[in-house]
This record gives structure tokens, C-alpha cells and sequence, in this order.
């Protein structure tokens, strides 16, 4: 039985907290920031949890039961 890959796209993208939670980066933080104001710049910069609807695909993608 061959190995199962983990999704080279989504381990760069999301990390695991110490609890088993996962952890992902805010969009729209990456270009076009001059028109954007400084608190909404300062807020997409930090990390959130994946939502629970979609935490079964991202677990599925880095292979984690």
C-alpha cells in the first residue's frame, strides 16, 4: 500500500495550535494594502481558526484523523 500525500498546497497554508486546532492566515493582507486603513491592515494580520464546517476538508488535506 503506497504512502498517502499530504497536500503540499495546504501544509504551507495552515498550522496546528497545541490543542489539535488549525490555524490560517486572513485573505486580502497580500497587495493593493494603500487603499486599505490601518486598523483593517492591522486586523487581517493576525491568525484565526478554521471554521468547523470546513475543518474535516483541511484535516482530510494534511492528513490528519
Amino acid at each position: 500500500m503506497p504512502k498517502v500525500k499530504t497536500n503540499a498546497a495546504s501544509k504551507k497554508r495552515f498550522a496546528l495550535t497545541g490543542t489539535g486546532k488549525i490555524k490560517r492566515k486572513h485573505a486580502y493582507h497580500s497587495h493593493i494594502l494603500t487603499k486599505k486603513s490601518k486598523k483593517r491592515k492591522r486586523n487581517l494580520d493576525h491568525t484565526a481558526l478554521v471554521n468547523g464546517a470546513n475543518e474535516r476538508q483541511v484535516r482530510e488535506l494534511l492528513n490528519l484523523r
